[in-house]
């Protein structure tokens, strides 16, 4: 092998360590070269819709299940036993009141009615001849005293008749609509046998049960409004009456409300949905239900403070299906931030991308 010269060693080792300090520059020059001149910081923000605070009336509504009532009902039924004799009404006919509906067979009543006349007429008569004997000392004072007393017997009984041939004509006893009939004519019937029923169903009663911690929210006089089957069109009522004790089985209170029913579209029986406000307020703060954050011992909001979303410790009130009312914490005016509440937290910076301009009653 040749023998590198004294010169030439030299020259590699400057070469080496020159390209040892130059390299870095070099990379250096060059990393700067494709970066660019001027770099700009992004910072992000959470994009949110916020909602400005106003008063505005708010309505806590509790709904409920309920049946609708007829106003009156009856079952039309005889109180004497006897053949019917005459049917006088249409079956689903709207009736007034002391209409004849049903006669019965009065043939043996009006007999018995007879014989009791013919015989309370001969005892008049002989009371009247007894006490002719009494005045002369001719008839002891028991004697005519037994036949007065034979004589009011018999003057009961023709009053007993009276009543029974007014029984034998069955009126309606109030105006109402007569339903299906269940006996034909030629039936005999007694006093346990259903002719038909009667029922008044303008007004209808709607009855209807609420928890019992609503019990002292809900008095005589509340509007209701429900609705039914088959109707598209809510109708409206009023509480008339409550029970005056709370069902301890089921731990709710019944009330019943009157409701018009002029073109008699509300038929008893029918199932009904009700919806009625519980609590009133005029002036109220009230948020989304979303913006309410639950957190260990109360609960909080995020508002809207130069671009940053800063937590709000408030106390709430009445609540409707989609907002809560704010009874402390909060003013008029303030911004409350209504969405992406989870991604929220002290002092992030927020982008208001929709103000709501929404009522808050609404």
């Amino acid at each position: 092998m040749a023998k590198i010269p004294p010169v030439v060693h030299w020259v590699l080792i400057v070469a080496v360590l020159a390209a040892g300090l130059l390299l870095p520059k070099w990379l250096k020059s060059r990393s700067q070269e494709i970066a660019p001149q001027d770099s700009v910081e992004v910072a992000f923000r959470v994009p949110v819709r916020v909602e400005t605070l106003a008063p505005a009336k708010l309505e806590e509504r509790l709904n409920a299940t309920g049946s609708v009532l007829a106003n009156e009902r009856i079952e039309i039924v005889s109180e004497i036993s006897g053949k019917v004799d005459a049917i006088l009404f249409e079956e689903g006919a709207k009736v007034s009141a002391g209409k004849v509906l049903v006669r019965l067979d009065t043939s043996t009543l009006e007999a018995e009615r007879e014989r009791a006349r013919f015989r309370y007429e001969l005892l008049q008569r002989e009371e009247a001849r007894q006490r002719q004997l009494l005045d002369d000392g001719l008839l002891s004072q028991q004697e005519y005293e037994f036949t007065v007393g034979e004589m009011n017997v018999l003057s009961a009984e023709l009053q007993l008749r009276g009543a029974q041939l007014e029984k034998a004509t069955i009126r309606a006893p109030f105006e109402g609509i007569v339903g299906l009939r269940s006996v034909s004519l030629g039936d005999y019937v007694s006093n346990d046998t259903r002719i038909t029923t009667l029922q008044d169903i303008d007004p209808v009663k709607i009855e209807f049960s609420v928890p019992e911690a609503y019990a002292r929210d809900l008095v005589v006089g509340n509007s209701i409004r429900f609705r039914v089957q088959g109707i598209d069109e809510p109708f409206e009522g009023r509480i008339y009456a409550a029970e005056p004790s709370i069902d301890p089985q089921t731990r709710s209170l019944t009330l019943r409300a009157l409701a018009d029913n002029p073109e008699g579209n509300l038929l008893p029986g029918a199932f009904a949905e009700v919806e009625l406000a519980v609590r009133e307020v005029e002036d109220a703060l009230s948020v989304p239900s979303l913006a309410i954050v639950p957190e260990l011992g109360g609960k909080k909001v995020y508002v809207l403070e130069e671009g940053r979303a800063e937590p709000r410790v408030v106390e709430t009130g009445i609540r409707t299906e989609t907002r809560v009312q704010i009874t402390r914490g909060l003013e008029p005016g303030e911004q409350v931030i209504v969405s992406n509440i989870p991604r929220l937290a002290r002092g992030i910076e927020v982008e208001v991308v929709e103000d709501s301009a929404e009522e808050p009653g609404a």
